[in-house]
């Protein structure tokens, strides 16, 4: 992740284990980026892995036979929730 030069940061200090700084200092070497940007990475993943999300990932539900379906079949299933769901009665555009 790079983070442009116009975006607004914030300063922060963090207690971290040696072990782990020697880590990021030989990763960053062997990258050709800065440590600070090897553990800005680390924070965004840190955030993003305990967001919460106000909506589910996913809100629907499909029945199925119990088996994995086709390609096709899932499509075909898709279209015909979608045209219950608008009212539709024609199916895609083609």
């Amino acid at each position: 992740m790079d983070y442009p030069w116009y975006m607004s940061m914030k300063r922060t200090n963090v207690y971290a284990d040696p072990e782990d700084l020697a880590i990021i200092k030989e990763a960053a070497k062997r990258r050709g980026i800065s440590e600070a940007e090897i553990i800005r990475q680390g924070i965004h993943l840190a955030a993003m892995a305990n967001r919460v999300w106000d909506e589910p990932l996913f809100s629907r539900t499909f029945e199925g036979p119990g088996r994995t379906l086709s390609t096709s079949e899932v499509r075909d299933t898709v279209a015909e929730a979608v045209r219950r769901e608008t009212g539709s009665a024609s199916g895609p555009a083609a």
